[in-house]
């Protein structure tokens, strides 16, 4: 079954933070390319991450090429065929912890925005000085090469400006491929000030979109967002922060996450039928979420 039938159907649920699966299994994630990296050093790593999240009841995984550009990783020293290698291999090893499991599954290959290579955290605040055509020209050769590696849809994802995911939208239209389109936001607009309505509106006529919606925010946020997005007639994918607060004081997370999973009946009956986590959440959230879902 294509996800998009599914979506027709019932609510689907997402998987989790990879970076925090990640870190929960011990690994140092704080150098620029963050959990790409260990595609490159520890691919079983990220397959097991997947697998975990697989187990806890997510029917669709997200890549670990959320940091993977060919810009960012030649800083690093990394070449263009080695990248594209990278990102080939960031879908196959979702798919291969796919078939460790019973049920459907689904790979979302992750497109994450220009600024998650700049690692400065302009993911959250958008307007990067650059147009709509410089945009266009970094995001398509590795849109280009995750297509290649076949995944079940593209995860355009934490976009924070509407430049940005008109960009990302000129270079799927025509590829055949479903795409779903997730902003970062704060309240009630994008991480870069513009109305959710404007936002998603760009999604209409393309073709490839299979659904809109928001990701990496609070979760007090997401109601909203979701009666937003569904007015575009499109299914609505939500995953936000676990809304765990960092205690600065006494340098610790505070809460457990896993209570977001408690709103998720609310956004489900305004329209959302993706629904997973971001930042802080790992299997054992998703797994909470999961059986909140009825999964």
């Amino acid at each position: 079954m294509e996800l998009e039938e599914a979506l027709a159907n019932r609510v689907v649920v997402l998987d989790g933070g990879m970076s925090t699966a990640l870190e929960l299994a011990g690994h140092d994630l704080s150098d620029a390319l963050w959990s790409g990296r260990l595609l490159l050093t520890d691919p079983d790593a990220v397959r097991d991450a997947h697998l975990a999240f697989y187990r806890a009841g997510a029917e669709v995984a997200i890549t670990a090429s959320y940091q993977v550009t060919f810009e960012g990783f030649a800083k690093q020293g990394i070449g263009f065929v080695e990248t594209a290698r990278l990102l080939h291999t960031s879908v196959s090893l979702a798919r291969s912890a796919a078939s460790d499991v019973d049920g459907q599954r689904w790979v979302a290959a992750s497109v994450g925005p220009y600024g998650a290579m700049l690692a400065d955290g302009s993911e959250y605040r958008g307007r990067y000085g650059l147009s709509v055509k410089e945009l266009v020209e970094f995001h398509r050769p590795r849109i280009e090469t995750l297509v290649e590696a076949a995944p079940d849809v593209l995860a355009v994802e934490t976009i924070p400006d509407v430049d940005e995911a008109e960009a990302v939208l000129e270079v799927v239209r025509g590829s055949g491929v479903p795409v779903w389109l997730s902003y970062s936001i704060r309240g009630d607009r994008t991480c870069a000030g513009q109305p959710l309505e404007e936002a998603f509106a760009v999604a209409a006529g393309v073709d490839e979109v299979i659904a809109v919606g928001v990701n990496c925010c609070p979760p007090e946020d997401v109601a909203h967002a979701v009666s937003v997005a569904s007015a575009t007639g499109l299914p609505v994918v939500v995953y936000p922060n676990s809304g765990e607060e960092w205690d600065a004081a006494e340098r610790a997370w505070t809460g457990d996450g896993t209570g977001f999973a408690g709103l998720a009946g609310e956004w489900t009956g305004r329209g959302a039928r993706l629904v997973g986590g971001c930042c802080r959440t790992g299997p054992d959230a998703i797994g909470v979420l999961a059986g909140a879902l009825g999964g």
